[in-house]
């Protein structure tokens, strides 16, 4: 039945109204009308909606109560990934982190910083495109994320439709979803006297609430939001300051915190981090720290990116809060790569919100250093609000102590004598692959998501596959794991184990990068594995390389190059890359020629102003050319590659007699490699 003329304007001035009225609640903290005639007009435009369903519409505020609820969280690529922070943990960092910013934009004077404070809560991504809300997305891992659309939905102060105009064709906004202190308490109390489980803290309430598979129980949580910055925007920047494009956000209905202001120099930063650090447990929600980023846009793009941080912006964490409590025992775990390390367990203590149980304690010589021992009365902190330490014992309680801690001198896995490390600091297992603890270790690594990605091959199911010796190296994965056999393992049906064989075989094709990441070589993460793969392009050169070869590649020096060459001295190791080629996984290598070959070996490159292409796609391409990608024009400088609107940079590479080139003579140097 369709509605008549009135009832459609009728329902129209009222999703109007209710977005005001959220807007001036949630956005400017300044109602308009009591909750009990806000009640009253939502009720109405429901009842409505419910009378005539062709009136709802994606964007109505009724629709925040959630849809159905999810088998699982769908995956969405970011457009332009989630980058962490890097962390300075006190003055000394952070006056470093502006020593650089001021060395790197070649500035004598103070750089201007936006700060607010750093949420302890969740980051995701909000996309709008033609002012209506279609998307949102975790970090995760900075590439990929979750699908949390239906989830977000629910959040009261996340608009579904943008206010007011002037907003790009396409926003990502990226916010940090947070609890309130006062939500979180009430929450609770609510749960204690219906006898339900409570919430831990703030931070995993909000984090465990958006990650609920049916959104009706997101619903029904005290979430908010508070944007920070963005992601993928429809025709460039929406202001030449960073602080001024986040002002724009509250008239679109979007909230940002009302603590953001701009600083001068490290004074500012200190002076910002330090008023607020007093004013932390008054602000109505949980902080870790204060964000500090470099405000002008021209400068952070400058500054660019660093591995997975951007150099222009700093988190400042706050003091570690700090307990006591006892320690009850020393163990020892062994690790993936087989280092022995002591973990200490105590009785449990609250800090920073968070129940701690266990401890790390690194190594003997830290035991030793710190003079713990098991019965003692030792504090307790989590560094930068994260990683609980043993800060010191506390000494006076008892004349009586435990002995002093000695390492066992066997691997407590498989006995296998233990060896100390180059440093003479760290004891590892000599065991190898033979060791269950770096077995099951080394196989979860191979499979995660960053190295060969075999999805469904879960820890406990790898645990289950090392302990009934069905999987004894990661070529076993794709040797013995049939159907069948799967099919037999607890928690796993038909089904599962035939999506776990498509995964298996899925993975086989992969890339050279992935597969170096995955061997679990010591000290060669991500990053170090891209640049092995993009400088030898095949794994033959690189297994054959002397450690004088290997200095020569990007990231590498004289540990990890020791790492890698004895990993491709030892037997074992060249038998498990045999048997995984045997078994079909491959890669097509890289068509790159060694970098001293490449047409542009040697050579620094400087690119400036705006160019037709992303920067960092244009960067790739040159660096696989054997160039070096500088941020800043020196008298080392070979070319500038300078698009439209280029600035000091093009200035300081003329003073210099630096070459200058533009983008046509660059898209000919890519496709050709011929210098000009």
């Amino acid at each position: 039945m369709d509605a008549p003329p009135e009832t459609i304007e009728r329902a129209r001035f009222l999703r109007q109204q209710i977005d005001r009225y959220n807007y001036h609640y949630y956005v400017l903290d300044d109602p308009l009308i009591p909750d009990s005639d806000f009640d009253r007009l939502l009720r109405e435009l429901q009842l409505l909606e419910e009378k005539y369903p062709g009136l709802v519409t994606s964007d109505s505020p009724t629709q925040r109560v959630g849809a159905a609820p999810l088998a699982a969280f769908g995956e969405i690529q970011h457009r332009l990934p989630m980058l962490s922070l890097g962390n300075a943990l006190d003055d000394r960092e952070l006056e470093e982190f502006d020593r650089r910013v001021r060395e790197r934009l070649e500035i004598g004077g103070q750089v201007v910083y936006a700060a607010e404070p750093k949420l302890d809560g969740l980051a995701i991504s909000l996309r709008y495109e033609a002012g209506i809300l279609v998307q949102a997305a975790t970090r995760g891992d900075g590439m990929r994320g979750e699908d949390v659309t239906q989830n977000v939905r629910t959040i009261t102060s996340v608009p579904l439709r943008l206010l007011e105009n002037g907003w790009p064709d396409v926003l990502e906004v990226r916010c940090e979803v947070y609890m309130p202190t006062a939500g979180f308490e009430e929450f609770n109390k609510s749960a204690l006297e219906k006898g339900e489980k409570t919430l831990a803290n703030p931070r995993n309430a909000a984090a465990g609430s958006l990650r609920q598979l049916d959104p009706k129980i997101t619903a029904q949580r005290p979430l908010a939001i508070f944007c920070y910055g963005f992601g993928l925007l429809s025709g460039g920047d929406l202001a030449p300051t960073h602080s001024a494009a986040i002002r724009l956000l509250p008239k679109w209905g979007l909230p940002v915190s009302p603590e953001l202001q701009c600083v001068e120099g490290l004074t500012g930063c200190r002076d910002y981090f330090q008023q607020l650090a007093k004013r932390r447990f008054e602000l109505g929600y949980e902080i870790d720290g204060i964000v500090f980023k470099v405000d002008d846009m021209r400068q952070q793009r400058s500054l660019g990116f660093v591995a997975r941080h951007p150099r222009w912006a700093i988190a400042r964490k706050f003091p570690p809060q700090e307990k006591t409590t006892r320690l009850l025992a020393i163990d020892v775990q062994v690790g993936r790569t087989g280092a022995i390390t002591p973990v200490a367990r105590l009785e449990p203590v609250n800090v920073a919100g968070v129940t701690v149980t266990n401890a790390t304690l690194h190594n003997a010589e830290e035991i030793r250093r710190k003079d713990i021992r098991v019965g003692d009365r030792v504090i307790l902190r989590r560094a930068g609000d994260v990683i609980p330490q043993i800060v010191r014992v506390v000494h006076g309680e008892s004349d009586s102590r435990a002995p002093a801690f000695e390492m066992p001198a066997q691997c407590p896995e498989c006995g296998s004598d233990l060896v100390r490390d180059g440093d003479g600091v760290v004891l590892r297992c000599s065991g190898g692959l033979f060791c269950p603890a770096q077995r099951k270790e080394a196989i979860k690594h191979f499979a995660s998501r960053r190295a060969l990605d075999i999805e469904g091959l879960g820890d406990k199911l790898v645990d289950q596959l090392v302990e009934k010796g069905v999987v004894e190296s990661p070529a076993d994965l794709y040797r013995n794991l049939t159907p069948e056999i799967l099919a037999g393992l607890e928690r796993m049906g038909e089904k599962s184990a035939a999506n776990l064989c498509d995964a298996l075989e899925t993975s086989k094709d992969t890339t050279l990068a992935r597969f170096l990441f995955a061997l679990g070589i010591r000290e060669v993460g991500e990053t170090t594995a891209h640049s092995l793969a993009q400088y030898f392009g095949n794994l033959k050169d690189l297994m054959n390389a002397s450690m004088e070869d290997l200095l020569v590649v990007p990231d590498v020096g004289p540990v990890v190059s020791q790492h890698i060459h004895t990993f491709f001295r030892q037997t074992h190791n060249l038998e498990v890359i045999a048997e995984l080629k045997s078994a079909g996984v491959r890669w097509k290598d890289m068509e790159v020629p060694r970098a001293d070959q490449q047409p542009l070996a040697g050579k620094t490159l400087v690119l400036t102003g705006t160019l037709s292409r992303p920067r960092a796609e244009i960067k790739e391409q040159l660096q696989l050319l054997g160039a070096k990608v500088s941020g800043s024009v020196s008298g080392k400088t070979d070319y500038v590659i300078a698009g439209a609107d280029a600035g000091s940079k093009l200035e300081k590479a003329k003073k210099l007699g630096v070459v200058v080139v533009d983008e046509a003579a660059l898209e000919s140097l890519i496709q050709s490699g011929v210098l000009p």
